[in-house]
């Protein structure tokens, strides 16, 4: 069995591109001890982990990504669903006062019953031994994810940070930390992390998307003791042509203003490829075809044209990759990092 750790990008539904990447490299044999994700990646991380943790085939990724319904992802409150006509004042309001338009109670309801199905439901069950690792003891577990606090304006590494929150990581729900690190801003409510502190004035920071501060952490299972690795570490991004970018709103107004900057946040955090070459070597690159991140009323058709393009592009990195190359070419860079 081929190792590789697995860092995925974020990218709203272009995630369903990540599926095809990860179900080709499992068909050419490969495991993951380790996998990290932001967004829509710690969406499909999470998945990747306890997948594997139940001795359950990863092709079997494809059908879990089949049962989330894009369209109820635009949960909002009750107020929101009887307006209307209203439904732009709602949605002003609802941004004024709760940061974000959606609930995000139904992805949260998603992952947390689909990952309980496979026998996950905290990070207490990714606790990952390995004595040959780098890491620190309360650094090994299976799965990380990325948040951005926006209070402490820090990129927060679930579980890893958890202690500094004053809160165990082995207590913590793992759908608790996807719903932090996919809350894209303005689009969904932000999460709230309470620390434990004095009842009259509790420690509290706000969590959103993890892309707004890193929506691609390649380095994060590197090592750092001068070792070798024992196996390389594959990102897989949703990568867009500038041509083929989106526009999937009219912007009139606040509220269409305030969404279509966090797109544009979005689009150009995808567009941005990373320039060095030992990044690139080890990223596969899908060709999400102009299809937008926030476009929940993402097609059959759509899903599967993102699938297919997870697959070509993962495919053709396989067929290119060196291990010995890599290791030849680039230790040097990943020592320094």
């Amino acid at each position: 069995m081929l190792r590789a750790d697995l860092v995925l990008e974020g990218g709203g539904v272009k995630g369903v591109g990540l599926v095809g990447s990860v179900a080709t490299f499992a068909r050419a044999g490969y495991s993951f001890p380790r996998v990290a994700g932001t967004s829509a990646g710690a969406v499909v991380g999470a998945f990747v982990v306890a997948l594997q943790r139940a001795g359950e085939p990863l092709e079997r990724l494809e059908d879990v990504a089949r049962t989330l319904d894009y369209r109820r992802l635009r949960d909002r409150g009750a107020v929101g669903r009887l307006a209307g006509p209203l439904a732009r004042v709602v949605d002003g309001l609802s941004l004024a006062f709760d940061g974000g338009i959606f609930e995000g109670d139904y992805l949260r309801s998603w992952v947390r019953g689909a990952l309980g199905d496979l026998g996950v439901r905290t990070f207490g069950d990714l606790r990952q031994p390995d004595e040959g690792s780098a890491l620190p003891p309360e650094h090994r577990y299976a799965l990380l994810v990325t948040a951005s606090d926006v209070s402490r304006r820090r990129l927060v590494r679930l579980p890893w940070d958890y202690p500094a929150y004053g809160l165990d990581p082995d207590e913590q729900e793992v759908a608790d930390a996807v719903r932090a690190s996919a809350s894209i801003p303005f689009f969904f409510e932000p999460v709230t992390l309470r620390a434990p502190g004095a009842a009259e004035r509790p420690v509290v920071s706000t969590l959103v998307d993890g892309s707004v501060l890193s929506n691609f952490p390649i380095a994060l299972f590197d090592r750092t003791d001068g070792r070798p690795p024992r196996w390389p570490t594959f990102g897989v991004r949703l990568s867009m042509r500038p041509e083929g970018r989106a526009l999937t709103m009219e912007v009139r107004g606040t509220v269409s203003l305030a969404l279509s900057l966090v797109e544009t946040m979005l689009e150009a955090c995808d567009a941005q490829h990373i320039d060095d070459p030992c990044v690139q070597v080890r990223s596969v690159f899908v060709d999400t075809g102009g299809i937008s991140p926030v476009d929940f009323t993402i097609t059959d058709q759509m899903q599967e044209q993102l699938l297919l393009a997870g697959h070509e592009a993962a495919g053709g990195f396989l067929a290119r990759w060196d291990w010995t190359g890599y290791l030849a070419g680039c230790r040097q860079f990943e020592e320094s990092r």
